[in-house]
């Protein structure tokens, strides 16, 4: 297989609370400095930044070979340098340092609809994907009725999209992203959102695009069930270093151990984000007596706190909670819309959430919880809080008919019933 990516000593670099050149035609100058050799033409005013704001190296000396066909996950810690990794791919940033060598034309969908204008229709919105990504418009309508069919919108697709739920938005993006025919498909997280039903439509597609069609897909998730169920190989990042890069499973036994050794506790403490609308502010993990703890029995309830701040009233808001196995086994997967609660109705202050794992239903083992807060309508992007894994537990199901742990994910006691009236011969 033939190389189609080729990344070679990037580096991205960020002055804190600065940005480029503050204009369009400065950046192309330093750019283009930069493509001849030549000095930064700003390097003076770099220098004067450097006095004011704190350097910041998103990635450093990243270099690995994407080969075609490949299904590569990239995995890491919030702030990890994947999506910045991405954006260097997509071409939507240029790197501080290196080089990246692409091999034919790139899909990226790294946020809900991104590209999208909310104002044009689905249709319209198809056209104006396929042709941002390089496609002619016989290509496009080639494709366009197998692109309706799988965002399952036929109804809705001559509708100003700025009228749709985010479920149609997203199935949508990403249908235009999957069938159009770029060698190179690139997808941040899009996963989270959406139901149960399209996720594992979307991961069928995408086992398509990759392993039947030959196309290549960098996949970024925090669902190591999804990476390893879908890639072949992996990319693991910390602090913006490229730690790992090869087969998958010892890069997501690797990842999930320094996942969970940050939460490895009952309690944990986040800082504050005052520039944020919502954000988490503290994770606790309360046992019956509503005291914090970290070991629990079966046969006993656990209740996740949440300590939220609230500074600013955010339309669809939601929480998307998942508890996984050490190994990266998803057990449960749910959202606060799914229970009937609306988050988009709190007011500004300090707000206290309470989600409850009622007694005897997971198995015996060593969990982490995974917490992801969205909303649908955050004009600053689709996410607004990502803690990530928050805390881990440990649960016992000792009893005294059996003297140990029972065996498998859940701990469910099904009903036995004798039928004494069902009484059959012999």
């Amino acid at each position: 297989m033939s190389v189609v990516v080729k990344v070679e000593n990037v580096s991205k670099k960020y002055h804190l609370g600065k940005t480029g050149t503050n204009s369009l035609k400065g950046d192309i100058q330093r750019w283009w400095a930069r493509k001849q050799g030549k000095e930064d033409p700003f390097s003076k005013v770099v220098e004067a930044s450097q006095l004011q704001g704190e350097e910041f190296w998103a990635l450093k000396d990243i270099n690995f070979e994407i080969k075609q066909g490949d299904a590569v996950g990239i995995v890491g810690k919030n702030g990890a340098g994947k999506s910045t990794l991405l954006k260097i791919l997509s071409r939507i940033t240029l790197p501080t340092t290196g080089s990246i060598k692409v091999k034919g034309r790139i899909a990226s969908l790294l946020e809900v609809g991104t590209g999208f204008n909310p104002d044009l229709s689905g249709r319209e919105n198809v056209y104006l994907n396929g042709a941002i990504l390089g496609m002619t418009k016989v290509e496009i309508t080639r494709k366009f009725d197998e692109i309706v069919d799988f965002a399952g919108i036929e109804r809705f697709i001559d509708t100003p999209v700025k009228r749709y739920s985010s479920g149609m938005y997203v199935r949508l993006a990403f249908a235009v992203a999957a069938h159009l025919e770029s060698e190179i498909l690139i997808l941040d997280e899009v996963l989270a959102v959406g139901d149960a039903e399209f996720q594992k439509k979307c991961l069928g597609k995408m086992d398509d695009v990759a392993h039947k069609q030959g196309r290549t897909i960098l996949f970024v998730s925090h669902s190591m069930a999804s990476v390893k169920e879908l890639c072949n190989t992996a990319i693991f990042l910390e602090k913006g270093k490229l730690l790992m890069h090869g087969p998958v499973q010892p890069i997501i036994d690797r990842y999930l151990k320094s996942e969970t050794l940050s939460a490895r506790t009952a309690e944990r403490i986040f800082e504050d984000k005052p520039e944020s609308a919502f954000y988490l502010k503290a994770a606790r993990l309360l046992d019956k007596h509503m005291v914090i703890n970290q070991n629990f029995n079966c046969d006993d309830p656990i209740i996740i706190e949440l300590e939220c701040q609230v500074n600013e009233q955010l339309g669809g808001l939601y929480g998307y909670l998942s508890v996984n196995r050490m190994d990266g086994t998803v057990v449960y997967v749910g959202d606060s819309r799914e229970a009937g609660t609306s988050l988009d109705t709190l007011k500004p202050g300090r707000h206290i959430i309470w989600i409850q794992v009622p007694p005897r239903t997971l198995g015996a083992g060593s969990y982490s919880v995974y917490l992801n807060f969205t909303s649908t309508k955050n004009i600053t992007g689709f996410h607004v809080d990502s803690p990530g894994h928050i805390c881990t537990f440990e649960l016992n199901d000792y009893t005294t008919l059996r003297g140990n742990n029972r065996g498998g994910y859940l701990s469910m006691v099904l009903p036995w019933q004798l039928q004494t009236e069902k009484i059959y011969a012999k």
